[in-house]
């Protein structure tokens, strides 16, 4: 079975970016070699901050989509696995945080 990954890689400007992909190593080289456009284009070079396997595509978007909604603080606590964090930040998400992050 092939799995998907969801996948949030850190950009030379500090800013986050998630995707998902079959291939992480292929796409995290194809972010840095430009044969990406969009979001991480001109903020190479990126490095892979976080990855997480997916059985399915379906859970690998709604993941994502997920993850992009987080402030920059949840994802930080995710990707050092501290999920005592990630809870009591999860917990305050209607308090109005202003530290959202594209991508």
């Amino acid at each position: 079975m092939s799995m998907y990954w969801v996948y949030i890689i850190r950009c030379r400007d500090g800013s986050y970016y998630t995707g998902v992909t079959r291939n992480l190593a292929s796409r995290v080289d194809a972010h840095n070699s430009g044969a990406v456009s969009g979001f991480t284009h001109n903020r190479r070079p990126v490095e892979l901050f976080f990855a997480q396997p997916s059985p399915t595509i379906i859970e690998a978007i709604l993941w994502e989509k997920q993850i992009k909604g987080w402030t920059r603080a949840k994802k930080e606590a995710l990707a050092r696995g501290d999920y005592a964090t990630l809870k009591q930040l999860s917990k305050n998400r209607y308090k109005g945080d202003a530290d959202k992050d594209t991508g």
